[in-house]
């Protein structure tokens, strides 16, 4: 008896319209349409960018908390995290905390917003008695270098009178020493790896303050300002704890965040994707499937630079499976995927309409789309068939 078909659907969201986990099952909805008997087998993925918490919660079986953290501006915000179905892992998004998302165009302003919240959603996360800790550092509205984080990991930045500095990068160039007595000694158990797809130093025209600071608010006299603070934050790491950060590549993600992770919490820096790619367990599933189904709301020239679907197609490519990715938009020039690994990509629009529109009906799209690739690949097959008759009937 013939096995059935097997398909590994491994989507990131579909932005505004569709979390990962929301795209595997309105792809499986149309798959079964056309053939209940396809066994479909979930990985809802994503780059280490927005939605990589609940995707690797979502691929693992684990759970997702909510509590009160204080916002960028140091207002109360409610905050997400996750543990993974196992419980031995936390996984944050610092913007869920410290997100540029939370602060209006108008308020935004790097010289006082602190990464403050996304220490308490890491202490958060060690109240649950987790052995590991994965961070995604995307959408900061702080250049702090992770200073409002140590903070509220019990950590003291104090100026040259002994008293603790206030929050944001403008405060940086007051400090004068490091106080690491009162940090969290749960932080010394656990293995930090934080999602970071820049490679941006510290300090330095290539630095957090320079390319990141004006997204966030900066004129050009904060740019200035903040990298100065940066650089004297880094001088004083550098006297007390003999770690040169000031130009690690990453250091200078999410405002200095990067830094901050690397030195007070002997953090380790990947790429996004590969971290979600090992923490959901994708390679051994694509072992498992006959076909790999991935996708997200838009996919172009840039999806070869770190993005889900190509990721996803490059672990099924080690594998020899043929990828398919579904796509709201498909972009310009993406003849450059197919030779690294995606041999097919379909776009779930059924004609043109709104935007507000397209992203409502995102899932009956696209699962309108999985059901008609189903339908043209049992056409395909059944091409074959007749031929592989043919020839028999000719020998």
């Amino acid at each position: 008896m013939n096995q059935p078909l097997t398909i590994l659907l491994a989507p990131d969201s579909f932005k505004e319209s569709m979390t990962a986990k929301e795209a595997c099952n309105a792809m499986e909805r149309g798959i079964h349409k056309t053939n209940a008997e396809i066994r479909c087998l979930h990985v809802p993925m994503a780059d280490g960018g927005e939605g990589t918490m609940q995707s690797i919660v979502d691929a693992t079986d684990g759970q997702v908390y909510s509590v009160e953290v204080l916002g960028p501006l140091g207002n109360t915000v409610t905050a997400q995290y996750g543990v993974t179905g196992d419980g031995l892992t936390g996984v944050l998004e610092m913007a869920s905390a410290s997100g540029i998302q939370l602060v209006s165009r108008e308020e935004r302003n790097p010289l006082i917003t602190t990464t403050y919240g996304t220490g308490q959603l890491i202490a958060a996360c060690l109240d649950r008695g987790v052995q590991k800790l994965l961070i995604g550092i995307g959408g900061s509205a702080t250049n702090d270098g992770g200073a409002g984080m140590l903070q509220a990991l019990g950590g003291k930045l104090l100026d040259e009178n002994g008293r603790e500095l206030g929050f944001g990068g403008g405060e940086l160039h007051r400090l004068a020493r490091l106080d690491l007595s009162g940090l969290d000694p749960r932080l010394a158990e656990v293995q930090v790896e934080v999602a970071c797809d820049v490679t941006n130093p510290l300090v330095g025209p290539t630095g957090a303050s320079s390319v990141f600071g004006p997204q966030k608010g900066a004129t050009p006299e904060m740019v200035k300002q903040l990298d100065e603070n940066l650089r004297h934050y880094a001088d004083v790491i550098r006297r007390t704890l003999g770690r040169d950060i000031a130009d690690y590549p990453g250091a200078g993600a999410a405002g200095g965040l990067g830094a901050g992770l690397l030195v007070f919490l002997n953090g380790t820096l990947s790429k996004g994707i590969e971290l979600v790619i090992r923490y959901a367990g994708l390679e051994e599933k694509v072992k498992q499937a006959d076909l790999v189904w991935t996708g997200e709301g838009s996919i172009d020239f840039q999806t070869q630079y770190g993005k889900t679907p190509l990721g996803v197609a490059q672990v099924a490519k080690k594998h020899g499976k043929p990828v398919i990715a579904f796509a709201g938009r498909i972009g310009e020039q993406t003849d450059v995927l197919y030779p690294l690994g995606i041999d097919a990509i379909f776009g779930i629009l059924q004609g043109a309409s709104p935007l507000e529109d397209a992203l409502k009906n995102g899932a009956l799209n696209l699962e309108r789309t999985a059901e008609n690739a189903v339908r043209y690949l049992q056409a395909i097959h059944r091409m074959d068939s007749v031929k592989g008759l043919e020839r028999r009937v000719e020998q």
